[in-house]
C-alpha cells in the first residue's frame, strides 16, 4: 500500500511540474495567412459589375429596404458543403442583418450533410440526385438549381431545424406537382399546417409556393399529402431586411451541369428568390478534365451568363469565382513539397477563360487562386500546422473554409465601401 501511494504521489508531482512548465508558455492563437497577391485590385476585377448589389446593400444599411438582399451561389462541392458560403453569409449578416438561411436542396444530398444555420432530418423521404451532365447517357428527369429532387409522398417527412438567429417567418418551395390539389403540408413548430398546391399551371409544369407566417418558427416539417409533389428547393427567410445567401451546389458539378438544368424551373426559382447577385462557382472539375476544349468552354460560359441575364429578375449582377488552386497527385517534378503534386493543365485555361469573359461582359470576377496564395498554394495550405486544405489538395478544411470565406467577404465589403465613398465624395476608411 505504501509503495502504491508513493508511486501515485510521484505521478501527481510529475503532472504538477509539467503543468507549471506549460504555464510559462502563453497561449498564442494561430495566425492565419495573409491573403495572396491578386491580378485584380483588392481581389475583385470589374467591381462595378456589382453596383446593383451595392445599391441594394446601401438601401438595407439605411433601413430603406423592407426585403432582404438576396444572393444565390450556384456551383460544385465547394458550394454544396456550405463551409465557405457559411462564412460569407455570417460576415454579411453580421453587418447588414440576418435575413434568414435562404434556399436549401429539398432533402439531404449526402449522408452527413450539415449546412450552416440549419439541419435536416428525413423520414421516408426519397431523394434523387441529378446525374452529372457530362456522364449522362440519354434523357434524364428535369432538375432545378438544387440538382436534387425530393419526393414528398404521403407518409414521408422532411424536418428542417433552424439555428437561433435563423428562424423563419417566410417559407417557400419550388417543385413539380404530381396531380391536382394540395400535395404538400408545411408544419411550422407543430402548429397549424399550411397546405401547398403546386399545380399552378395546367401542364404539370414547375411552380413555386410561398407563405408568410404570423410569427417566426424554428422547426418546419414538410410532408406529402394527396397526390404529393416533387420538390427542388425549400427556402426560409426572417421576414425582415438583412442579407440572405443561398448555396446550391453539386458534388463534381461543372458549368455544363447548370446548362442542363430545366429552363422553366431555373427561371421560376430565380423569379421567386429575386436575387440581387448570382455567384457562379464552377471551374475546379473542369480543370481536372484533360480533354477540356477552351473554345467550347468559353462559348458555354458566355451562353450561361446570357441565359441568367434573360431570367427574372432580369439583368441581375453576376460574380464569377475564379477557379481556385488545386493539385493532382501522381506527378513527377511537381510544385508540391514532395514533388508529387501539380495543378492539372486545364485548370489554368479555365481560370484564364473565366477572367477574360468576365472582363468582356462586364461581370465581376474574384481571383480565388491569387487570394489563396497562387500556384501550389493548395499544398502550402495543406501542410500548415493547422491545415487549411485537406490531403486531397482540393477541398478546404473547416478552418480553411472559414479563412477563405472571410477573405471573400472582406474583399466584397472593401469594394462596397469604396463604392459608397465614391458615391458620397469621401475617402474610404
Amino acid at each position: 500500500m505504501t509503495w502504491i501511494g508513493a508511486v501515485l504521489a510521484g505521478a501527481v508531482w510529475v503532472v504538477a511540474a509539467v503543468t507549471a512548465a506549460a504555464q510559462e508558455i502563453p497561449y498564442e492563437p494561430v495566425t492565419p495567412p495573409t491573403p495572396g497577391a491578386s491580378v485584380c485590385p483588392g481581389g475583385l476585377c470589374q467591381a462595378e459589375g456589382l453596383n446593383s448589389l451595392f445599391e441594394a446593400l446601401a438601401a438595407s444599411e439605411a433601413e430603406e429596404r423592407a426585403e432582404p438582399v438576396r444572393i444565390v451561389q450556384i456551383g460544385d462541392s465547394h458550394t454544396l458543403g456550405d463551409r465557405i458560403t457559411g462564412k460569407v453569409r455570417a460576415d454579411l449578416q453580421g453587418r447588414f442583418g440576418h435575413g434568414g438561411r435562404g434556399a436549401l436542396p429539398a432533402g439531404p444530398p449526402y449522408g452527413g450533410y450539415a449546412p450552416f444555420q440549419a439541419n435536416m432530418e428525413a423520414r421516408g423521404w426519397a431523394v434523387e440526385a441529378a446525374p452529372l451532365h457530362y456522364l449522362a447517357s440519354g434523357p434524364v428527369p428535369d432538375f432545378g438549381l438544387a440538382a436534387l429532387r425530393g419526393r414528398a409522398v404521403p407518409g414521408a417527412e422532411l424536418t428542417i431545424r433552424l439555428e437561433p438567429g435563423a428562424e423563419a417567418r417566410r417559407v417557400g418551395v419550388c417543385g413539380w406537382p404530381r396531380g391536382r390539389g394540395d400535395g404538400l403540408s408545411i408544419d411550422p413548430d407543430n402548429d397549424l399546417p399550411w397546405l401547398a398546391d403546386l399545380n399552378g399551371s395546367d401542364d404539370d409544369g414547375p411552380a413555386c409556393f410561398r407563405f408568410d407566417m404570423p410569427r417566426r418558427a424554428t422547426e418546419l416539417t414538410l410532408s406529402g399529402v394527396g397526390p404529393g409533389v416533387i420538390l427542388d428547393t425549400v427556402w426560409t427567410e426572417s421576414g425582415e431586411g438583412g442579407v440572405v445567401l443561398s448555396s446550391l451546389g453539386q458534388s463534381g458539378g461543372m458549368l455544363a451541369d447548370l446548362a442542363s438544368r430545366d429552363d422553366r424551373m431555373v427561371g421560376m426559382t430565380l423569379g421567386a428568390l429575386e436575387p440581387s447577385l448570382i455567384v457562379l462557382a464552377y471551374g475546379t472539375n473542369e480543370g481536372f478534365d484533360d480533354g477540356l476544349d477552351p473554345v467550347a468552354y468559353e462559348q458555354l460560359l458566355r451562353a450561361q451568363i446570357a441565359r441568367l441575364r434573360r431570367m427574372p429578375p432580369f439583368g441581375v449582377a453576376i460574380l464569377i469565382l475564379g477557379a481556385p488552386d488545386a493539385l493532382r497527385g501522381g506527378q513527377t517534378d511537381g510544385c508540391s513539397a514532395d514533388g508529387q503534386r501539380a495543378p492539372p493543365p486545364s485548370l489554368g485555361l479555365v481560370r484564364d477563360v473565366q477572367r477574360r469573359v468576365a472582363a468582356d461582359l462586364g461581370v465581376a470576377f474574384w481571383d480565388w487562386h491569387g487570394r489563396m496564395g497562387g500556384d501550389c498554394s493548395a499544398d502550402r495550405l495543406a501542410l500548415r500546422t493547422d491545415p487549411y486544405v485537406r490531403g486531397d489538395r482540393v477541398h478546404f478544411t473547416g478552418a480553411g473554409a472559414d479563412w477563405i470565406g472571410g477573405v471573400l467577404a472582406a474583399d466584397l465589403m472593401a469594394a462596397y465601401d469604396a463604392w459608397k465613398a465614391e458615391r458620397t465624395g469621401r475617402s474610404a476608411d
